[in-house]
């Protein structure tokens, strides 16, 4: 029987690995696609920053490297699903615009004040960070704007309300 065994638990740790990695079809959709960048660039813009002179900016690309990894497991698992007392779009906004803010300061002084390489490295990764941070911010701003638009309502059902009042006002 234990032989029999190994096979099930062997096939439910592979599951229960496979149900934390990001789904295809998120991987290759847009946001999946800014996700899995800002997660790369603040790693490798981390990894420069603690090899640098500019060691005492290591702690903002390691930030946003945890939050844009929370992100990307959240959205991959439909986590963000389950609790609809947080508007995760919006959460998602400011953390684009702060982090693209803060990427985009922290390259200039690595770049301009510290002359060895690794600085250097460091604020041409947070440039390119900068951009795909703000790429990810105008997408959802663009989301954002269209949903506010509708004045929060949802796209399923929209009301004829008004049609219905102006044509019985006009007897």
């Amino acid at each position: 029987m234990g032989d029999i065994e190994a096979p099930d638990s062997d096939g439910s740790r592979q599951s229960a690995f496979f149900s934390i990695l990001p789904s295809k079809e998120f991987v290759c959709s847009r946001k999946g696609k800014l996700l899995i960048g800002e997660v790369v660039l603040s790693f490798i813009s981390f990894i420069c920053f603690v090899a640098s002179a500019a060691a005492a900016f290591v702690t903002a690309p390691l930030i946003e490297f945890l939050a844009a990894l929370f992100l990307l497991f959240a959205y991959s698992t439909k986590f963000n699903e389950r609790f609809k007392g947080f508007h995760w779009p919006l959460m998602d906004f400011l953390r684009c615009v702060s982090a693209s803010i803060i990427f985009f300061i922290i390259s200039i002084i690595s770049v301009s004040k510290y002359p060895d390489g690794a600085s250097k490295a460091a604020g041409m990764f947070g440039f390119i960070a900068t951009i795909v941070f703000a790429l990810d911010f105008y997408f959802i701003f663009n989301e954002l704007a269209d949903f506010l638009k509708g004045g929060g309502e949802s796209n399923e059902e929209p009301s004829n309300t008004q049609d219905d009042d102006s044509d019985s006002d006009s007897d």
